[in-house]
């Protein structure tokens, strides 16, 4: 007799994604030994999702000749946060994941406490990962986080790119994977249960003065009740339409940028002009970002501000971007300086 179907749905994802890791990574530089097998971590919080991950990457690394470890990030945001970081040290290290830590960060103030928890958990990943030499480090995140990306992505305007949610694989050289992109949270949460896999439930996850929160409990069960149920994979399938559009975007503007900039580096304001409105506001983005503004930094209006020196110019002075970066049209050229 098989498995369960949930449990069987969480391994055929996670064995799609190993062995797609092989065909990129199928040697490590691994600084514990060379000619190890190469290294996958899952980040686990010790919730349903991330533990159904860590015991799917538990069966299928050896199968495929990989070695599993995890890791968990302490955002010392809860009392107790220590603890709780050993309780998923130990439920990892019993499922014979190795190497398995904690880590322990410290999470700012900027951009909100969700964006500074997450760039403070991704560095410690990073750091974590290079450290090891891993090729791979897996992520929980369902259809139903990618569907309330996408909520969250509609309701700030922030363009085609929001819109397209999480993408299976992210991070410098595809590092970050997500295996359950095509699975909903019930799925995981069903195999943690026939499994007898031990759960946390972060009270952060219910807690209203979260954005993301507040769009799991009270947002999509609203539209669900109203629009029938199928929201979740409409967005989801939403995210995937939209990424597909994003990246085909953006390699156009890629490969236009250098033909609209002069011989010292600036912007021709008539090229700019031909091009499709689209694109142009990606060609801007990326010179903005060269010049130094902070790509997490930078929304939809402000490359609206930037397009009307090109559109709707009128003599207006310098638009001032995050990162220090001022764009300002002279003599027919956009000039960004950071300074």
């Amino acid at each position: 007799m098989g498995p369960h179907p949930a449990v069987a749905a969480i391994r055929l994802a996670v064995r799609r994604v190993l062995h797609d890791v092989l065909t990129l990574a199928p040697t490590t530089s691994s600084p514990q030994g060379a000619g190890e097998p190469p290294l996958v971590l899952v980040a686990c919080s010790g919730g349903a999702d991330s533990m159904a991950l860590a015991s799917a990457l538990a069966f299928e690394a050896p199968r495929l000749g990989l070695r599993a470890g995890g890791v968990t990030v302490d955002h010392g945001l809860q009392q107790g946060s220590d603890l709780r970081a050993a309780e998923v040290v130990s439920r990892l290290t019993a499922l014979d994941l190795d190497p398995v830590e904690a880590v322990r960060v410290d999470v700012g103030r900027e951009g909100g406490p969700e964006a500074a928890a997450r760039e403070a958990r991704y560095a410690a990943l990073d750091a974590v990962a290079d450290r090891h030499g891993a090729v791979a480090i897996l992520l929980g995140h369902t259809r139903d986080d990618q569907a309330e990306t996408v909520l969250l992505g509609l309701a700030r305007g922030s363009g085609i790119r929001s819109l397209s949610g999480m993408a299976t694989a992210s991070g410098a050289g595809g590092r970050y994977r997500r295996p359950f992109l095509g699975l909903d949270r019930q799925t995981a949460r069903k195999a943690c249960m026939v499994q007898s896999l031990p759960v946390w439930d972060d009270p952060h996850n219910a807690d209203p003065a979260y954005t993301r929160s507040r769009v799991r409990h009270e947002a999509l069960p609203v539209l669900e009740k109203a629009l029938g149920k199928g929201v979740v994979e409409a967005l989801a399938r939403t995210a995937q339409l939209s990424r597909d559009d994003a990246d085909a975007l953006d390699s156009w503007a890629a490969a236009v940028e250098p033909s609209v900039r002069d011989d010292s580096g600036d912007l021709e304001v008539a090229k700019l002009y031909a091009l499709p409105p689209a694109v142009r506001r990606r060609v801007l983005r990326r010179a903005a970002i060269a010049a130094g503004s902070p790509a997490g930094s930078l929304f939809a209006r402000h490359l609206e501000e930037v397009d009307r020196l090109i559109t709707g110019w009128r003599g207006q002075g310098a638009i001032n971007l995050p990162g220090r970066v001022a764009v300002r049209r002279q003599g027919g050229r956009l000039v960004l300086r950071q300074g």
